[in-house]
């Protein structure tokens, strides 16, 4: 049975959990920010990239792609899945919910499959699903590290393509949504071939002059490509981590708003026993003044 003593200690628990919990929310919104702040200049960056490499299919009158062929068959095709996932704690379904896309993604997919994951907890996971992990990353913890990671992934990634070891990657990572919340998403990342060309051309060039290439044609249309290919996997990273602190922030209102509800009902208990106790003083108070004008009288 609780006590008045119970209830103080209960209600100070839980008035210091919820300082502990204001404070982490606080810090996933902060952290959304600078990460959609990233995201946002990347957008511009990213446009550049591919209004560069429109330009240099225009200029040098390019229609199509020649893509390699394979002497490979379709099971025999290595299909590479990047996925980005989260080794820290409070995002509540934001790694399985991942993992469970990736499967049912790569599953529909032929070819054998390999992953390489970012986060420990997703590529744990993806174990359980019966993927083979050949490569594991760290999760970047700010801002800065994102660059270093994808500078690793994009280096590898070209040169298992270079090797014909991988057919193809495709990149899965979390994705915020307008408002609140985020959505897992699919993307093919390598190779560079007619589907992308066409995709990337429904961007429409931004004036009626056709663009000329100033310099070496061979290093622009190289370091455009490198170019794109880098915004491609640092979009991925920041909007997984953008969203990782979405999952965090809504996890920490709904803390936040089970902590108060709690704190108002152990106030109520508190002041019902309270009453409780002041009106049995009171009967005593009253049943002992009674008692004593019993005894005057006689």
């Amino acid at each position: 049975m609780d006590t008045l003593e119970n209830l103080r200690s209960k209600t100070e628990g839980a008035k210091d959990l919820k300082s502990v919990v204001s404070a982490m929310k606080a810090m996933a919104a902060s952290n959304i920010v600078q990460y959609e702040t990233a995201v946002s200049s990347l957008a511009d960056y990213f446009h550049t990239i591919a209004l560069g490499i429109i330009a240099y299919f225009k200029a040098e009158k390019i229609a199509a792609i020649n893509e390699q062929t394979t002497t490979k068959n379709k099971a025999e095709e290595v299909i590479c899945a990047i996925v980005f996932g989260t080794d820290q704690g409070l995002v509540a379904q934001f790694n399985d919910s991942m993992a469970n896309f990736v499967s049912s993604s790569l599953k529909a997919l032929p070819g054998k499959k390999e992953i390489w994951a970012v986060g420990e907890r997703v590529q744990l996971l993806l174990s359980d699903e019966g993927f083979n992990t050949s490569k594991l990353y760290p999760v970047p913890n700010d801002i800065n590290a994102v660059t270093p990671l994808v500078t690793a992934l994009l280096g590898k990634s070209q040169e298992h393509q270079q090797k014909e070891a991988v057919t193809s990657f495709y990149i899965f990572h979390n994705q915020p949504k307008p408002g609140s919340g985020y959505t897992p998403i699919m993307q093919r990342f390598l190779p560079l071939d007619e589907k992308w060309k066409n995709s990337l051309q429904e961007i429409q060039w931004p004036t009626k002059l056709s663009p000329q290439i100033a310099g070496g044609v061979k290093p622009t249309l190289v370091a455009l490509i490198n170019g794109y290919l880098f915004a491609s996997l640092y979009k991925a990273s920041v909007e997984s981590l953008a969203s990782e602190n979405a999952s965090r922030l809504g996890a920490m209102q709904r803390a936040e708003k089970n902590i108060t509800d709690l704190l108002e009902d152990l106030g109520k208990k508190y002041h019902r026993l309270r009453q409780s106790s002041i009106d049995e003083e009171l009967f005593d108070v009253v049943s002992g003044f009674e008692a004593l004008n019993k005894h005057a009288k006689k």
